[in-house]
């Protein structure tokens, strides 16, 4: 029998049963579900992450939707306890879902929900943030200071790489990788390279394109060289060019260890990786070495090959930041992913359709509004046969 997990329980009376795995930020998700007749359990365990029994022993004998985490494993048995115990919904509180084995949740009949449209931004301005630290070693000499090491100012201290005029490299040219290379773009004045198997055209428009105001034509007008674009023809082409290079890839067979002992060696001697992705599009093994063999070369990390691990020697390396997977972790998304998570779950309960456009989330944020009464996302609506929103 499962061991008991703790809770905080909200409405208690609520004719739906719905499960939360963590606390999430704000209010306006438990208002919301309250509002829709829901009993809300939020687990209190003090546990960073679930284990599968214990979400189990959450689910109990009745539950009609389950919010998650995706440092949860979602598979076979979960989707099982929950098809019966009569649930039919579960949403991460994530864009991503390589924690979720989406063939089984069909098998179950449970919709997998989702959150995007809420992180682009935040996103990428954390990967702008770390490219800016790494380049200038901010955190470094944020250490030395606290360490009580600052005698006075010498020529040779904390030499870091200049961003004007440089070379930015983004592989995976989306919404997330987009937002990124225009902050570097009109925020440094860099230059750009990009890879992506469909091309760009709302980003080159942006940089040099036929449509007034772009950014190269208010540089030239007030007397500045003009940034310039390009699309290169493979991801090689990125790493050999560009200086600082940013991974924006969806993680899949094909892009695991998309950046490897090989690339890397490719890679200029003094360049700056950033991964706000996934953490497995690295070889972190290859990339520790890599850092090892070439001091010069700095790298910021947000996620990881093994979260919650690093690799050995990672840790140690000055040449590396590291943040724990905190992309998202403005605020207004956190609070937003924890509403949309909320509401994909209530959506299903309640019959809705699922909304025209994931990334068309403005409707279900406007706290001065109700929601529409559509689901925001759900990944498997097409195999499932769920019905569209046309609102």
């Amino acid at each position: 029998m499962a061991k008991p997990v703790s809770i905080e329980v909200w409405n208690p009376n609520g004719k739906y049963r719905v499960i939360s795995t963590k606390s999430m930020p704000g209010t306006r998700w438990i208002n919301l579900l309250i509002q829709n007749d829901c009993r809300l359990e939020i687990c209190t365990e003090k546990k960073t992450i679930l284990s599968v029994e214990d979400i189990i022993a959450l689910i109990g004998d009745k539950c009609d939707g389950v919010i998650g985490q995706l440092t949860e494993d979602w598979g076979e048995e979960l989707f099982s306890a929950l098809s019966r115990a009569g649930g039919k919904a579960f949403s991460n509180m994530a864009v991503g879902y390589n924690n979720v084995n989406v063939d089984a949740a069909n098998k179950y009949g449970v919709a997998v929900g989702n959150t995007p449209g809420v992180l682009t931004e935040t996103t990428a301005e954390l990967a702008a943030s770390l490219s800016l630290a790494a380049a200038r070693r901010i955190v470094e000499a944020d250490e030395f200071m606290r360490a009580g090491l600052y005698d006075g100012w010498l020529p040779h201290l904390f030499v870091g790489n200049l961003l004007k005029g440089q070379t930015v490299g983004v592989i995976g040219a989306g919404r997330i990788g987009s937002a990124y290379a225009r902050m570097m773009v009109e925020g440094f004045k860099m230059n750009l390279i990009y890879f992506d198997l469909y091309q760009s055209t709302r980003l080159e428009k942006f940089v040099t394109g036929m449509f007034l105001p772009t950014y190269g034509a208010f540089l030239k007008a007030n007397g500045e060289t003009p940034v310039t674009w390009k699309r290169a023809s493979s991801m090689d082409e990125v790493l050999q060019e560009a200086d600082i290079i940013s991974l924006h890839p969806v993680l899949d067979k094909t892009t695991y260890h998309l950046v490897n002992k090989e690339r890397l060696a490719k890679m200029k001697k003094e360049a700056i990786l950033i991964n706000c992705s996934r953490g497995p599009v690295i070889d972190e093994a290859a990339l520790v070495e890599h850092l090892k063999e070439n001091p010069l070369f700095r790298v910021g990390l947000d996620v990881f090959e093994d979260e919650p691990y690093m690799k050995p020697g990672l840790a140690e390396l000055k040449n590396a930041i590291v943040v724990p997977h905190i992309a998202s972790a403005s605020k207004w998304t956190r609070e937003g992913m924890a509403t949309l998570a909320a509401l994909n779950v209530l959506g299903k309960i309640k019959g809705y359709p699922v909304w025209f456009d994931p990334n068309r989330v403005e409707p279900f944020l406007n706290e001065n509004a109700q929601p529409p009464a559509a689901i925001p996302s759900i990944v498997n609506a097409k195999a499932l046969g769920l019905p569209s929103s046309k609102l």
